[in-house]
């Protein structure tokens, strides 16, 4: 095995310098005015934003997961002493830093509840008065803007801290940081475990209240832990082509990015089976009907499209070694990922709105174009005000150093 020269840190290659504020504030006005104009043409449909707040719910969903996604890769590193990751890890610490903001965008949500939620809801279709009152200790309104707050309150705790005490090791060089970010990451880890599968669930199940599903909170979380990767995926390279970064993150760390987006688009693949499969061969009413509407009219090929298209293609496209090692490759199955997943979390949602068939509007790309741009504008922002590679970590060398088998 060849061992390549260890790359040297220069302050060129590990600020972002003015690119941040050339990213960060035509995001944040594409954000902005995507949202306002979304407002306008939501409130142009006269059904009292029902439609808009769906088509926020999922992007606010999608974006939420790629956060939570990169939240816990942070403790994952620590607690398993990695060393390939230090030399990027400053970029996941960014975009679970955007949390805090994501709570913001709950707002659209949380006061629209009743158009959103059958729970919520003065006059609920489905849910016979029994059933309301049997699951009200837990669906209802004051419980559930509480477990929200809970959940955004948690995760910011854990984002600040392993962002503040990084950027301390950056000036202090104290390895004795890593030491205690390491004792707090199996904490950490379960906390964000709890907290992500009722959050999915909160977020995503409970638009069918009769329905449920033990595992998805899991489901989410695959899905958003894949789109994360793709998502680093194509900043790190996008960072590259601005001469960022360039020979401190080899293709041997773009190899790893490639095989992690090959796990878990097959992790996300065999949760999704599971959860079918076992309602399929139970045959129950109240959990088939989920599937029910998700399998007939367009609703059915979108569901086809998803296990070929987020399932089957990325899968054989990112099996050789070959592509996990070809940079075009890379991009273009990380777009194809992203893509996907979005459409896996219309797909789960977006039939609450119109069960009859699948209904892509204006809205759904204002909205996309809403909290995207506000998400990447916060992300780069906070990439301005900081190294992008964590120059402090007593591994940062052996990170330089990583080559792949």
């Amino acid at each position: 095995m060849s061992h390549r020269p260890v790359p040297k840190l220069t302050d060129t290659s590990i600020e972002m310098g003015p690119l941040s504020a050339r990213i960060s504030r035509p995001a944040l006005a594409v954000g902005v005015v995507a949202l306002l104009a979304a407002l306008g043409l939501g409130w142009a449909q006269g059904d009292d934003l029902r439609h808009f707040s769906f088509s926020w719910l999922v992007n606010f969903a999608y974006f939420l997961s790629i956060s939570l996604g990169a939240l816990v890769f942070i403790p994952i590193q620590y607690i398993t002493r990695a060393s390939w990751s230090v030399v990027i890890r400053r970029l996941p610490e960014a975009m679970a830093m955007a949390l805090p903001f994501m709570a913001l965008l709950t707002l659209p949500v949380l006061l629209n509840l009743g158009q959103v939620y059958e729970w919520a809801s003065e006059h609920p279709h489905h849910l016979t008065p029994e059933l309301a009152m049997h699951k009200a200790p837990f669906l209802n309104e004051a419980f559930f803007v509480g477990r929200w707050i809970a959940y955004f309150a948690i995760w910011t705790w854990l984002a600040m801290f392993f962002w503040r005490t990084s950027r301390q090791q950056d000036e202090s060089k104290d390895p004795r940081l890593t030491i205690r970010m390491e004792n707090r990451s199996g904490p950490a880890i379960l906390l964000f475990a709890l907290t992500c599968s009722f959050a999915g669930m909160d977020l995503l199940m409970t638009l069918d209240p009769v329905w449920f599903s033990t595992i998805f909170g899991v489901y989410y979380f695959a899905g958003g832990f894949v789109t994360f990767y793709a998502a680093l995926t194509l900043a790190t390279m996008g960072l590259q082509r601005t001469g960022r970064m360039r020979k401190i993150v080899s293709m041997d760390h773009f190899h790893d990015y490639g095989k992690l987006m090959f796990a878990f688009t097959f992790f996300w693949g065999y949760i999704a089976f599971s959860q079918y499969m076992l309602y399929w061969y139970g045959n129950i009413p109240e959990e088939t009907a989920w599937y029910l509407v998700r399998q007939s009219s367009s609703w059915g090929a979108i569901g086809l499209v998803l296990c070929i298209g987020a399932l089957l293609l990325p899968w054989a496209g990112l099996v050789s070694r070959w592509a996990k090692r070809r940079r075009s490759t890379l991009i273009g199955w990380a777009i194809w990922i992203m893509i996907m997943q979005w459409f896996n979390i219309y797909w789960v949602a977006m039939p609450v709105f119109s069960p009859e068939g699948v209904s892509l509007h204006l809205l759904d790309l204002l909205c996309l174009l809403g909290v995207g741009g506000l998400w990447v504008g916060v992300v780069a922002h906070l990439l301005g005000a900081t190294s992008l590679v964590p120059v402090g970590d007593p591994r940062l060398e052996e990170s330089l150093k990583f080559e792949n088998a």
